[in-house]
């Protein structure tokens, strides 16, 4: 089974635990409860929904609860995990918004341990930020940063994000020499999958693959394209797929599904979430040398 911890950024939603399934076009249903699909954790889990469609999959747990950035929600959310996490049978873990938390986080990970088969772990955003802090990022399979996000990660000292050295900030371009430094300075997990205007595969250092087409300009100013991408490597990793294999697979049909939503500013990440079915299927068959 795969599982989705994560916020809603609304301080009113409920810790819910329990099956995610699509209402429509545009809403989640968890525990009888909607929430629309958004950027954020709710984009995240929409795309796992509709890759699921494709793949075949049952449907994902949710682990979720509202917090608008005061951490109150996510320690509570923390906590839950630690008491309920050793009796769940799970097979891919992703944690994305969370209020990063150097104690929580490690009090997470022991609970993790303590589970009678290791689920793969997948950690994004604020998790991720409290993985690198915690100094466990090898415990993680799989880190889906952006370039930004990668820049903590590569900055050895940085103790937090809002520390990250400027020389290191500055290096947009030099993506290859980040991955590098993260990796040395063992602040990655053994893969990545690195979002940007070309999409990175890597496992221990190496790059494997680059992806940078099809490339939709407008897709930039999409909010919760990153997270689609990290949904779908989520679901494609549900399926038994390596984690390279379904990271390259994931980049292209997140690019192939911004192309086919033909989107503008104004767009919202649902229409491009819509698309993933069909986006999907032609990335599935577009044949590569294995990675």
């Amino acid at each position: 089974m795969l599982a989705i911890v994560g916020t809603v950024p609304d301080e009113s939603f409920p810790l819910v635990q329990g099956p995610i399934c699509l209402k429509g076009d545009h809403t989640l249903v968890i525990d009888g409860i909607q929430v629309p699909v958004n950027r954020g954790t709710p984009a995240l889990a929409g795309a796992v929904l509709r890759a699921g469609e494709v793949l075949g999959l049952d449907l994902p747990q949710g682990i979720l609860v509202g917090d608008i950035g005061r951490g109150h929600g996510s320690r509570r959310l923390y906590d839950h995990l630690t008491q309920t996490l050793p009796e769940m049978g799970l097979s891919t873990l992703v944690f994305h918004y969370l209020q990063p938390d150097v104690d929580w986080h490690n009090k997470v990970l022991f609970a993790v341990d303590a589970m009678a088969e290791r689920p793969r772990l997948i950690a994004d955003a604020g998790f991720m930020y409290a993985a690198k802090m915690s100094g466990q990022a090898l415990s993680y399979d799989l880190f889906t940063p952006d370039v930004g996000e990668l820049s903590f990660l590569a900055d050895e000292t940085a103790p937090h994000p809002f520390y990250t050295r400027g020389f290191i900030l500055h290096q947009n371009n030099q993506v290859p020499d980040l991955i590098a430094r993260a990796c040395a300075h063992k602040n990655g997990a053994r893969h990545l999958l690195v979002k940007g205007r070309c999409d990175y595969v890597v496992r221990d250092g190496k790059i494997l693959a680059r992806v940078d087409q099809p490339a939709a300009e407008a897709m930039e100013a999409v909010g919760g394209t990153g997270d689609t991408l990290t949904g779908l490597a989520a679901a494609l990793m549900e399926t038994g797929r390596s984690i390279p294999e379904a990271g390259r697979i994931a980049a292209l049909a997140n690019r192939l599904a911004g192309a086919l939503a033909s989107p503008d500013p104004a767009s919202q990440v649902v229409d491009i979430i819509n698309q993933i079915p069909a986006a999907l299927t032609r990335a599935i068959e577009i044949q590569e040398p294995s990675i």
